[in-house]
């Protein structure tokens, strides 16, 4: 007879989560590190109560058992979910976290969040309050009416940026939901968000669940080898080629394929451009390493891969940042051959597959190349050699900062800190200026030194991500590099960084707006309306005085300590005494505009935001023709 415990669906969820784990390469992982909660009447006496149950192991002891299932408190649903992301990548895909949340609003703050995980292919489990299943009284609190259908609720927009969704309506439910839950979690296709609704009333429903329901399980994470036709057609393709070139995304990453790649490269000597997501998969001083591709790519890359003749991309989705929006690749007769472990990938734009594991795939073709010598030409190595070292010069000089009394550039604090930093330490941006600026200039340590989120690339994104990543790595400085403008999207989460101890450094460059969207807003008619922070002026633009809005004073009164650099002699000390700082720390600075002192280089590829066919205004007009002549350059590879 099968042996039976009488549990609630929410204890029975936690005590099940608590169970699970991931292998890999030998190494084993708990694959649900801790659960992040704001709670509700939606949430709080189901999964509330369960995780006060499975706080501590019964008994204590000295010292104390380590929790069953730790708990950490939130300020924000989205913010939580960015947090748990940041964990996951950091951990290789192999460890995430839960969020819990009760019905309404919380529920629907995690739309964004699940977006992110789900574009970026990182897992999470949310785990949302819901309305009753029972119906005793409909509706309740904060439930949404649909008359035309009584089994929908807001919970049902996490559908679309889900890659999978349950609701648990009856408790035996839960059995088959939770192990199709973890199945996502761990399928490297398949990860990203993972939503299990849970109705208020069911979450503290008892039932005798099975005990082998709650045995430790550990979901392998497979290493997908490739199809020997594939690989000999990848070779072929690779021996044909004078002019290849690899294009390094974030499946390397999360393949743990970094030296696998770096043996390939040495051994061919072709040359490595990255994706924001694939960015660090080769040092920066590797010899084939030419640095970022695409609309804010070098122009070593872009370049090459303008002539190239093979491309072969490693893990990337070839989005439209990568492609110049379909106009980058434009040699005739270009061909691509796509390593990936999503066949969804491995056919675009018209490549030969090689549907396989990063790390798998990028050993086999090393090894298969391997008796033919195969090496790209001298003159092609001296070539791009020659071009990445004129390259460095242009990110010397856009670095370049004397300890002097003048506000420094957005560049100069990348440089700046590009003195201070070592392999060890992780730097998070999403968006603004700073991801073009880190494509283009940062100089890479090591596989996880750089961390854009540009899948989504999510305003807010960086703070909790920080406290993600730090708890994933906690002898190592995190920095967190925000604009304003991001900076005011979500700073809740350094409350949660000062509760928890956690010691991410948060670096706040204060440019009054919008830049990064300022300058597309000019460049394509819309002159700059709505992006600058700025007192309205008499014609109701807002072009009036800056806003005497004091983010350091902000960050202090959420309980950070706050270090304000004003020069770029102050800065140097600030960042020095901010990386040493075992409290969570910020560096507040003005930044000066580039066209005053040094700035970024230019992008080096275009990238496709369509301008008003029609418009009445020069700056409309003149834009629309700078847009038809790129247009002109688009292909399809077909």
């Amino acid at each position: 007879m099968t042996s039976t415990t009488r549990l609630t669906v929410a204890q029975a969820l936690v005590r099940f989560l608590a169970a699970q784990y991931t292998e890999r390469d030998g190494e084993r992982h708990r694959l649900i590190g801790a659960v992040w909660g704001i709670f509700g009447h939606g949430n709080v006496a189901g999964i509330g109560q369960a995780l006060v149950e499975y706080a501590t192991v019964p008994g204590g002891g000295t010292p104390p058992a380590p929790p069953v299932m730790p708990f950490h408190q939130g300020r924000n649903e989205q913010a939580m979910v960015h947090a748990a992301v940041g964990y996951a990548r950091q951990s290789g895909r192999l460890s995430t976290h839960a969020v819990t949340t009760s019905i309404g609003p919380g529920a629907t703050n995690l739309v964004t969040g699940a977006a992110l995980a789900t574009v970026n292919h990182l897992p999470v489990l949310l785990l949302p309050g819901d309305v009753f299943a029972t119906r005793p009284a409909d509706p309740v609190l904060q439930q949404l009416e649909v008359p035309f259908a009584g089994d929908v609720s807001v919970n049902d927009c996490l559908r679309p940026v889900s890659k999978y969704f349950d609701r648990i309506t009856r408790p035996e439910a839960l059995i088959p939901a939770a192990l199709q839950a973890m199945r996502v979690l761990t399928d490297p296709v398949d990860t990203g968000a993972v939503t299990l609704a849970l109705p208020q009333d069911v979450q503290a429903e008892a039932y005798d669940w099975p005990e082998e329901f709650f045995a430790e399980r550990t979901w392998a994470v497979r290493r997908q080898a490739p199809d020997a036709g594939e690989l000999a057609r990848a070779v072929e393709a690779v021996r044909g080629a004078r002019r290849p070139l690899i294009v390094a995304g974030g499946g390397v990453h999360h393949s743990r394929a970094e030296e696998a790649l770096a043996g390939l490269a040495s051994a061919t000597r072709i040359p490595v451009a990255s994706t924001q997501a694939g960015k660090g998969s080769l040092r920066w001083d590797h010899p084939q390493d030419v640095g970022g591709i695409g609309h804010t790519g070098t122009a070593t890359a872009d370049e090459l891969a303008r002539t190239a003749d093979l491309v072969i991309g490693v893990g990337t989705r070839y989005t439209d940042f990568t492609t110049a929006s379909g106009t980058l690749f434009a040699a005739s007769g270009v061909r691509f051959v796509n390593l990936n472990i999503a066949a969804y990938d491995g056919y675009k734009l018209a490549g030969s597959p090689l549907i396989a594991d990063a790390r798998a795939g990028l050993e086999a073709l090393t090894e298969a190349l391997a008796p033919h010598r195969h090496r790209a030409e001298p003159a092609y190595v001296t070539e791009y050699t020659d071009d990445k070292e004129r390259w460095e010069y242009r990110v010397d000089a856009a670095y370049e900062a004397e300890d002097i009394d003048i506000r420094p550039t957005q560049p100069q604090v990348l440089g700046v800190l590009d003195e201070l930093v070592t392999d060890e330490d992780i730097l998070i941006n999403a968006a603004g200026s700073l991801p073009g600026d880190l494509h283009k200039l940062w100089r890479a340590r090591s596989r996880d030194q750089y961390h854009v989120e540009y899948g989504y690339s999510c305003m807010g994104y960086e703070i909790p991500a920080a406290i993600g990543v730090r708890m994933a790595a906690p002898d190592r400085p995190v920095w967190a590099l925000v604009g304003d403008g991001t900076y005011l999207m979500m700073p809740t989460e350094i409350v949660t960084a000062v509760q928890e101890g956690v010691a991410i450094k948060v670096v706040i460059l204060q440019n009054h707006g919008y830049a990064s969207i300022g300058g597309l807003s000019e460049s394509v008619g819309g002159e700059r309306l709505g992006t600058a922070y700025r007192r309205l002026a008499a014609d109701r633009t807002y072009t009036g005085v800056p806003l005497p809005v004091d983010l350091a004073a902000n960050a202090a009164s959420l309980g950070m300590r706050v270090l304000r650099a004003r020069t770029v002699r102050d800065l140097r000390a600030a960042l020095a005494e901010a990386r040493e700082a075992d409290t969570p720390t910020c560096v507040y600075v003005e930044t000066e505009t580039a066209d005053t002192v040094s700035g970024a280089p230019p992008a080096q590829a275009w990238w496709d935001v369509p301008v008003a066919e029609t418009a009445t205004r020069s700056s409309a007009v003149k834009a629309r023709e700078e847009y038809d002549r790129h247009v002109a350059a688009r292909r399809r590879h077909l």
